[in-house]
C-alpha cells in the first residue's frame, strides 16, 4: 500500500528527491523555500546522505558542483535572489556537463522584494541568468503531488542529458499543505563511471568547460545545442482542461493555473467554451502544441502570469503567423490572480462563445 502524507509542497519535493536517490544536498535558507533545507537537514542525515548548510548561496552551487563532477545525484534549493547568486555556478554546471537539481520556490522581486508568492524568476530560469550558450530543463509543478513526482522526474531527465534540471514554482505551491502520495523509490542509480572522477584506479575522467582554442569552444557549444535540440524533440509536456471544444483558452503555469482552471469551470457555467493549456516542461516549450490551437477552433488566448508578463512573449512566438487574438493579465508583488479577475478579463476583451 502507497504511503500517503499531508505534507507542504516544499517538503514534498524533499521527499521527492530522496525517493530518487539523492545523496546530498547543499543549499542556504530563504523564505518562501526554507522548509526544503529544514526537511533535508532532518531526513538526509537519518537516512546517512549528505547535508551541509553553506556559507552562502554561492558556496551551495559550487559543491553541487563538486558532488555532481563526481557522480552524485545532488540537490540544492533557493529563492529568487538565491538563485541570481547561483547563475555563474550554473554555468559552469552546465558548461561541463553535470547533471544536477536545483528547486526555485519563487518570491517578489526585484531586488530583495518581498516574500510573497511571485513567477518573476521565469526569464531569468528559463531563458538562462548565467552567461553563454546553455539552456537548463524547467518543469513546472502545480501542486503538493508534483513537487514530489517532479522532482523525482528531474533527477532522471538530469542524468539523462548531463544537464542541471530546474523545478520551479512560486511560494504558493510551495507553502501549501496537500495529500501526497509517495511513489516507489528508486533502486538503481545509474552508472556514471564513464565520466565521473570517482577516484578509482585505472579512470582518466576529466570535468572541465574551458576550452581555450576556439574551434574547440565552438565545437564543444554545438555539442550542448545538438543536445537542447533533443530535449526539445523529446521532452514537452503539458496539461489540458477542457479544451476538446474550447473556442478561447488560458495559458498559466504554478498557482496561477490552478486558478484557471476554476475559470474555465465559472465560464462553462455562464455558457464560454473556454479550456485551460497548462505547460509543465518551460523548456522544453509547448510551443507547437500552443501553436497548433488555432487550427484546433481556438480564437483567442490570454495568457495569466503572476508576474508583469515573461512566459506571454513565448506564447506569443509560438503563435507567430497565426490569426488567433492573444492577451496576457498578471498580478504581482505577491498577490495572486482571482478567478473571477481572470474572467473579467476576458469579458472585457469580447471573448464569448459565438463572438
Amino acid at each position: 500500500m502507497a504511503t500517503r502524507m499531508l505534507m507542504k509542497g516544499n517538503h514534498a519535493a524533499v521527499y521527492g528527491a530522496l525517493l530518487a536517490g539523492c545523496e546530498a544536498y547543499f543549499g542556504y535558507p530563504i523564505t518562501p523555500a526554507s522548509e526544503i533545507a529544514e526537511g533535508a537537514s532532518l531526513l538526509f542525515p537519518k537516512l546517512g546522505r549528505t547535508f551541509i548548510q553553506a556559507e552562502s548561496e554561492v558556496g551551495a552551487i559550487n559543491m553541487v558542483y563538486g558532488a555532481a563532477g563526481c557522480g552524485k545525484r545532488v540537490l540544492t534549493a533557493s529563492s529568487g535572489p538565491g538563485v541570481s547568486l547561483k547563475q555563474e555556478g550554473l554555468s559552469y554546471c552546465a558548461g561541463s556537463a553535470l547533471p544536477c537539481v536545483v528547486v526555485d520556490i519563487m518570491r517578489g522581486g526585484p531586488g530583495l522584494g518581498n516574500i510573497g508568492p511571485e513567477q518573476g524568476d521565469y526569464n531569468q530560469v528559463v531563458k538562462g541568468g548565467g552567461h553563454g550558450n546553455y539552456r537548463t530543463i524547467v518543469l513546472a509543478p502545480n501542486s503538493c503531488q508534483e513537487m514530489c513526482d517532479l522532482t523525482m522526474y528531474a533527477f532522471e531527465l538530469a542524468d539523462r542529458y548531463r544537464n542541471p534540471v530546474f523545478v520551479l514554482t512560486d511560494g504558493v505551491i510551495g507553502q501549501m499543505m496537500e495529500v501526497v502520495e509517495l511513489p516507489e523509490p528508486v533502486e538503481n542509480l545509474p552508472d556514471k563511471s564513464d565520466w565521473a572522477v570517482m577516484g578509482t584506479a585505472g579512470t582518466r575522467n576529466l570535468i572541465n568547460s574551458i576550452y581555450l582554442a576556439h574551434d574547440e569552444m565552438e565545437w564543444w557549444n554545438e555539442q550542448l545545442r545538438k543536445k537542447y535540440e533533443l530535449v526539445q524533440q523529446k521532452e514537452v509536456m503539458f496539461e489540458e482542461y477542457m479544451m476538446d471544444d474550447a473556442e478561447y483558452a488560458v495559458i498559466g503555469f504554478g498557482a496561477a493555473s490552478r486558478v484557471l482552471r476554476t475559470t474555465v469551470d465559472m465560464a462553462r457555467a455562464e455558457g464560454t467554451r473556454l479550456g485551460l493549456f497548462r505547460p509543465i516542461t518551460l523548456f522544453p516549450f509547448p510551443k507547437k502544441e500552443i501553436a497548433a490551437l488555432p487550427g484546433r477552433g481556438v480564437k483567442g488566448i490570454l495568457t495569466v502570469e503572476m508576474n508583469t508578463g515573461q512566459m506571454v512573449d513565448d506564447v506569443n512566438l509560438a503563435l507567430c503567423g497565426t490569426d488567433v487574438r492573444s492577451g496576457y493579465y498578471g498580478r504581482y508583488g505577491g498577490n495572486v490572480p482571482s478567478a473571477r479577475e481572470v474572467l473579467d478579463r476576458i469579458a472585457e476583451l469580447g471573448w464569448r462563445s459565438g463572438s
